[in-house]
């Protein structure tokens, strides 16, 4: 299993990082037998399991229970996990035990999204041995703010403010830093700019690594194609015709045979 270490030797080898979003034991386990390099429990978990608007909705709850799902599952990986809306900004102390309740889940370690006002909890978090990886760009958790989900750094004045965040989070300690839904140009500027690796999301080709959502990268929804996901398998008519051919057996009394019968 790779360690937080080993993200910054693969950027410095050249070696390009691959980061799959996975939420429960099921495709943990199957991600566990590919050469994927890094799992991470994201809070997208409230949209893409549990039928929500925007990633406000997960809580620590919700993001220990899936943790140690994907943990049992994808034993052999490094694994990091959401620090969900709002439970890094109550004052240190609480972010602290919501950090350690999540440690304890099973993370190997956590990401936060923005660098401002998270730089000193940060540095006290990696001072205290815990791995944290940030998240700049778009950053899902303020939606609100950014009004609704679109493409950051088109302005020089943006575009600075992203790469100044970015180089403040590798002052504090992360060890990588993803960067979603900026111009590629940008992507880049970052990724030169930084010893730590960074990992694209809609970012362009020239970062350290790339992460996509599994259930984008196998096509189960139909109602949600963004333009930096690539779809590599046709999942939801794969498993609609499987889902159709059990149902037309059972009605025809196909199925079971004297082979599924005891």
């Amino acid at each position: 299993m790779r360690k937080a270490p080993d993200f910054e030797r693969m950027k410095n080898d050249g070696l390009p990082i691959s980061v799959i979003t996975c939420y429960d034991y099921w495709s943990a386990r199957i991600i566990n037998q590919t050469n994927i390099d890094m799992v991470l429990v994201g809070d997208s978990l409230a949209m893409v399991m549990h039928g929500h608007k925007n990633t406000i909705p997960a809580t620590v709850d919700l993001m220990v229970t899936h943790t140690e799902s994907v943990l049992r599952g994808a034993t052999d990986k490094f694994i990091v996990t959401d620090l969900p809306f709002l439970s890094y900004r109550k004052g240190m102390s609480q972010a602290i035990d919501v950090v350690h309740r999540v440690m304890e889940a099973g993370a190997h370690a956590v990401k936060l999204e923005g660098a401002a006002g998270n730089l000193e909890f940060i540095a006290h978090l990696v001072e205290s041995g815990i791995p944290v990886m940030g998240h700049v760009g778009l950053v899902p958790q303020s939606v609100h703010v950014l009004g609704g989900f679109k493409a950051q750094g088109v302005t020089e004045e943006n575009a600075e403010y992203i790469l100044e965040s970015a180089v403040s989070l590798e002052k504090a300690g992360c060890f990588s830093v993803v960067l979603e839904c900026i111009p590629a140009t940008l992507g880049q500027s970052i990724t030169n700019r930084l010893k730590i690796p960074t990992i694209g999301i809609g970012a362009g080709p020239h970062v350290s690594g790339q992460i996509l959502v599994l259930h984008d990268l196998l096509g189960l929804n139909d109602e949600f194609k963004p333009k930096f996901a690539k779809q590599y398998l046709n999942g939801l008519d794969l498993i609609k015709r499987a889902l159709n051919d059990f149902d037309d057996e059972v009605k025809k009394g196909a199925f079971p045979t004297d082979i599924h019968s005891f």
